[in-house]
């Protein structure tokens, strides 16, 4: 009986492993490419980045970290704006851990929640940390303008307990997901009560960064369109 149930745990385990392993390769280049900016923009080190950035950032009253940004779009309609914003979020929002949760066009309104894979990560002397978070991105659409609002309320935590240096055999590995408040993390909390301060650190200065690149997206796909022939007659 032993030996099956220790079977069936070296079965899911590598069933864990795989299913990890192709997540990771398929965010891999949006990882690697958020961590080169990041690290372009604040440095090498992201306990000083995220004590940097903290002067700057204030929670908001759901305690959530929200950045709002008012895009001029010349002449263009609402009608007009509404439809190519649409368009990119049915583009990106397009899995099961992406989803639009609002789409009401007589107001104006696009919802989606999103989701980006492995921003942080931390293996300590016996347990392992993947950090994720799952951005709410709104749109207000009118006549010549939107605003965006991007905000993440807390750091989704993949831990393995017994994953980490010093940590237990593969088969006794306990697995299980956790919601880590910002108000509870560094530097928002002066003493992280996760006791992962460069791994709290990396989280925010990332989220950070993928705020700036949603931005930068959401204005080019209102400005000029997802694919860019959005107004050619045809």
């Amino acid at each position: 009986m032993k030996k099956h149930e220790n079977l069936v745990k070296e079965l899911l385990f590598v069933l864990f492993m795989c299913v990890s392993i192709f997540s990771i390769q398929a965010q891999d280049v949006l990882t690697n490419e958020l961590e080169k900016y990041a690290k372009e923009n604040y440095g090498d080190s992201w306990i000083d980045a995220a004590e940097n950035l903290s002067k700057q950032l204030v929670l908001d009253k759901n305690s959530a970290l929200t950045y709002t940004e008012i895009i001029n779009c010349g002449t263009q309609t609402k009608e007009q704006l509404y439809t190519k914003l649409n368009y990119w979020f049915a583009s990106t929002f397009n899995d099961a851990n992406s989803v639009i949760q609002m789409n009401d066009k007589e107001n104006g309104t696009i919802i989606g929640v999103g989701f980006v894979e492995g921003i942080a990560d931390h293996i300590g002397g016996f347990n392992q940390y993947v950090v994720h978070i799952r951005p709410v991105i709104k749109v207000d659409i009118k006549d010549t303008r939107i605003r965006v609002t991007y905000s993440v309320q807390c750091y989704n935590v993949s831990k393995i307990i017994g994953g980490g240096w010093l940590g237990s055999p593969e088969e006794d590995r306990v697995y299980s997901e956790q919601k880590w408040p910002l108000t509870t993390c560094w530097p928002f909390a002066k003493k992280d009560e996760h006791h992962a301060k460069k791994t709290s650190s990396k989280a925010l200065v990332m989220t950070h960064a993928y705020s700036n690149v949603i931005m930068d997206k959401i204005k080019e796909a209102a400005l000029n369109g997802v694919v860019g022939n959005e107004n050619v007659e045809w």
